[in-house]
C-alpha cells in the first residue's frame, strides 16, 4: 500500500521550532519532488516548500529563511525543519509527491493526511 505519513505537529509558542517529517511506505521517496503544502483556516493550500530528487530546494517567500526541507533517503522521509515560528504559520500541514523527479516540472497528487500546526502564546 502506497502511503504517506505526517507526523511532528503540535502546538508551539510564537519563536518556537518544531520538525515535521513526511514518511513514505511501499514506494521510494527519493525518485519523486516532495513538496510541503500548508492550510491555514479560512485560506486555500499554499506550497511552501519543495525537495527534488536530486537535493534542491524550493520555499515560498512566506518562510524562506525560517523554514529547511531536507531528505533522508535511507530512512524514506523528508523532514520540515521550522524555526522562529509566527502564528501565521498555523494550518494542517501535509506532504505529497510529485509525478516528476524534479519541483518546477511537477504535479503533486499523492497526498498525506496532514499534522497540524498550531503557533500561540
Amino acid at each position: 500500500q502506497l502511503q504517506l505519513v505526517e507526523s511532528g505537529g503540535g502546538l508551539v509558542e510564537p519563536g518556537g521550532s518544531l520538525r515535521l517529517s513526511c514518511a513514505a511506505s511501499g514506494f521510494t521517496l527519493d525518485d519523486y519532488a516532495v513538496g510541503w503544502f500548508r492550510q491555514a483556516p479560512g485560506k486555500g493550500r499554499e506550497r511552501i516548500s519543495c525537495i527534488s530528487s536530486d537535493g534542491s530546494t524550493m520555499y515560498a517567500h512566506s518562510v524562506k529563511g525560517r523554514f529547511t526541507i531536507s531528505r533522508d533517503n535511507a530512512k524514506n522521509t523528508v523532514y520540515l525543519q521550522m524555526n522562529s515560528l509566527k502564528p501565521e504559520d498555523t494550518g494542517v500541514y501535509v506532504c505529497a509527491t510529485g509525478d516528476r523527479p524534479i519541483c518546477v516540472q511537477a504535479d503533486f497528487g499523492s497526498w498525506g493526511q496532514g499534522t497540524q500546526v498550531t503557533v500561540s502564546s
